[in-house]
């Protein structure tokens, strides 16, 4: 169904001393969510009502802290680009490192930098292109072993072919055997984050005898004895075998002290490229089959470029610039359901953001789900076009309408192996297999790290 244009609203600037703030919820937001009927756990139902009541900014405040929500592509571009200096990492993110620790997602400043130096090499264009032969494989393994009727959990076998994916390109080695136990410690980490950015002091917190800090604890150490082990193992080798940990192993810092990373920042570092990697891919991908089971005429569209540029052989890294409608499905997926849901930062010093004047120590949060459904920028926001990928249409737009993988120098450095992965995972499985939804479900959002479905998308494997 057409969504209307959506018109502007324009409200007065509320002014406290001298700062000019944007209109917003006139009780604290615990009290709010309570007599909204709001779930605690459901911030996108927060974000879409603020978005829908109040326009382009919103405030609100928790205990003595002042919160902004951004929906203006030009704010956005201030916060993440022009003024970026003025911002840090806010707390939900940086809770995060308990799990992650000190790693590109989580550090700020300074080291933060040098970090993203060491790390920047293992991503270029160069090196990650020699892992497209690795994507085709594992896709192309997962898809001969699947049985014409079967039932899958489509999240549960995206995360297994990415995980293995990742674990071939980044660390070199095969964890075909710990797949399931690295799935079952991310989902239990996953699970309970909400309830660890709820806690306050969590890392205060974390020996205590709480049946869900027992579970983190259990799932986090885990996951540590595999990526401590296959550090020591490619210490000891002392070569490098062409994959990501390799080079960082080897990297130094030369715009410093020439120095390269200790075992803990490297397991920082894997850990965080580890999870992101596989984690936000296998949502995308999932939410891909998701909406192509029901659009058949974009999977039709699909599969007709897929037959007609691979003429049956598996795709290589070659054809990527063949590929342009299945990367445009890819594309399209993520504006709708975004693996990376929401962003947020925490002013160091007063902002300046269009007419309104920030306090430092506020909090601003925006939305990559909410801005790439509105209908401002989007017209049918909720239909499923993939031409609105194509070159003429992305060239037209403003780029802080679409941010999937963030922008400014924060910006996801594995973004262009996210796209190689999805588009060539697509392709292979694509090429020989339609998934259809299986009628009656009920599939709803949960917005925790990446924005996942809930429960299991269930789907039907059918031959082509």
């Amino acid at each position: 169904m057409a969504t209307a244009v959506q018109t502007r609203k324009e409200f007065p600037i509320v002014r406290r001393g001298e700062y000019r703030l944007p209109p917003g919820l006139k009780l604290n937001l615990p009290f709010y969510l309570t007599r909204k009927f709001f779930k605690p756990g459901d911030p996108i139902k927060l974000f879409e009502y603020l978005q829908e009541t109040y326009g382009s900014m919103s405030h609100y405040r928790i205990a003595n802290s002042d919160v902004f929500v951004v929906h203006e592509p030009e704010f956005i571009r201030e916060i993440l680009v022009n003024q970026a200096d003025k911002f840090i990492k806010e707390r939900t993110q940086k809770r995060m490192k308990i799990l992650l620790g000190n790693g590109l997602i989580t550090s700020d400043g300074e080291f933060h930098k040098r970090q993203r130096r060491i790390a920047a090499p293992a991503f270029h264009r160069q090196r990650i292109q020699a892992y497209g032969a690795v994507m085709t494989d594992r896709a192309l393994a997962m898809r001969e072993e699947w049985q014409p009727g079967k039932e899958i959990g489509a999240l549960a076998e995206m995360m297994r072919v990415t995980l293995q994916i990742v674990a071939r390109t980044l660390l070199n080695t095969d964890v075909t055997a710990e797949v399931q136990q690295i799935n079952d410690e991310v989902n239990a980490i996953m699970d309970l984050y909400n309830f660890l950015v709820a806690l306050p002091r969590a890392e205060a917190y974390l020996h205590w005898p709480i049946p869900g800090l027992m579970r983190f604890r259990r799932a986090r150490k885990r996951l540590d004895a595999v990526v401590y082990r296959i550090i020591a193992e490619h210490r000891q080798e002392k070569t490098d075998g062409g994959d990501l940990l390799s080079m960082l192993l080897r990297s130094r810092d030369d715009e410093a002290d020439h120095s390269g990373m200790t075992d803990e920042q490297v397991r920082d570092e894997i850990l965080t490229i580890f999870l992101a990697g596989y984690e936000t891919v296998a949502t995308a991908l999932t939410w891909t089959w998701y909406l192509l089971a029901q659009n058949p005429e974009a999977e039709a569209r699909m599969h007709e470029e897929i037959d007609t540029v691979l003429q049956g052989r598996t795709p290589t890294l070659e054809d990527l610039p063949q590929l342009k409608y299945v990367e445009m499905v890819f594309a399209e997926s993520m504006r709708l359901y975004p693996p990376a849901w929401a962003m947020g930062r925490q002013a160091t010093a007063d902002v300046e953001l269009g007419p309104y004047r920030l306090p430092a120590g506020s909090y601003v949060f925006f939305s990559q789900y909410i801005i790439q459904r509105n209908p401002e920028y989007w017209p049918d926001p909720l239909e499923f076009r993939p031409e609105r990928f194509s070159v003429d249409q992305k060239a037209a737009r403003s780029r802080f309408i679409y941010f999937p993988f963030g922008a400014g120098s924060r910006q996801c450095i594995g973004e262009s192996f996210a796209w190689m992965e999805g588009v060539l995972v697509l392709a292979t499985i694509a090429q020989k297999w339609r998934l259809r939804l299986i009628p009656g479900q009920q599939v709803e959002l949960q917005p925790k790290i990446t924005l996942r479905p809930k429960p299991e998308i269930r789907m039907l494997l059918e031959l082509r």
